[in-house]
C-alpha cells in the first residue's frame, strides 16, 4: 500500500513539476552540429569542391531544426539547469556561426571568389574553437569547473582569426583591383564575423561555469 501510494505521489508532482530537459546534452549535440558543419567548412576551403559547398547548405538545415528544436524546449521547460538568457545566448551564438558559414559559402559562390590561404586558416580556427565549445559543453554536466579552459581555449581561436582577419585585409588592399578587395573583404568579414558570434558563446559558456560550478 505505501508503494502504491508512493507511486501515486511521484506520477502527481512529475506532472505538476515535471523533470527539466537536459540542457547540458542538449546544447552539447548542438555544438556538436556546429563543429561538423565548420569542418566541412574547413574542406570546401582547402578544395574548393562545389559538392562540399552544397553539403553545408544542407548541414546548416539540420543545425537550424537543432536549434528550433532548443528554443522550443527552453520554453516550454518548467525548470532548468541553467539560467535561461544563458542558454538561450548559447544556442543563438552557436546557431549564427552556422549561418555566417553558410553566407560565407553562398557569397564566394554567388561573387565568384576561390578560397585562398587566408580563408582557409581563418576556417581552421574557428573550427578549433568551435571543437572547444563543444569539449566544453560536454564537460558542464560531470565536471563543470574544467570547462572554463575549453571557453578560454574557444576565445584564444577567435582571437587566431580576428589577426589572420587584418593581416588578410593588409595584404588585401594592395594594388587596383578594387572589385576583387571589395569581394574578398566580404567574404573574410563573414568568417571574422563568425569568430565574434564564437568568442560570445565561449563568454556565455563561461558564465555558465561561474554560476554552477
Amino acid at each position: 500500500m505505501n508503494d502504491r501510494l508512493s507511486s501515486i505521489v511521484h506520477r502527481v508532482l512529475d506532472r505538476v513539476f515535471p523533470k527539466a530537459p537536459d540542457f547540458f546534452l542538449l546544447l552539447q549535440q548542438q555544438a556538436e552540429q556546429v563543429t561538423h558543419t565548420v569542418g566541412l567548412l574547413v574542406d570546401f576551403m582547402g578544395t574548393g569542391d562545389h559538392d562540399i559547398g552544397k553539403q553545408i547548405k544542407r548541414d546548416e538545415h539540420e543545425a537550424d531544426t537543432i536549434k528550433v528544436r532548443n528554443i522550443h524546449t527552453l520554453n516550454e521547460a518548467f525548470a532548468t539547469q541553467m539560467d535561461r538568457e544563458d542558454i538561450y545566448r548559447a544556442i543563438m551564438d552557436l546557431d549564427e556561426i552556422v549561418n555566417y558559414s553558410k553566407d560565407c559559402v553562398n557569397e564566394m559562390d554567388a561573387l565568384g571568389i576561390a578560397p585562398d590561404r587566408y580563408t582557409y586558416e581563418m576556417a581552421a580556427a574557428l573550427r578549433n574553437g568551435c571543437q572547444s565549445l563543444a569539449a566544453g559543453f560536454a564537460k558542464l554536466g560531470p565536471a563543470p569547473a574544467t570547462a572554463a579552459a575549453d571557453a578560454d581555449a574557444s576565445r584564444k581561436h577567435s582571437r587566431a582569426v580576428e589577426k589572420l582577419y587584418r593581416k588578410a585585409l593588409g595584404e588585401l588592399f594592395q594594388g587596383e583591383d578594387y572589385l576583387n578587395m571589395l569581394k574578398r573583404r566580404e567574404i573574410y568579414q563573414h568568417l571574422d564575423r563568425a569568430a565574434g558570434r564564437m568568442a560570445h558563446c565561449a563568454n556565455t559558456l563561461h558564465d555558465i561555469v561561474v554560476k554552477i560550478s
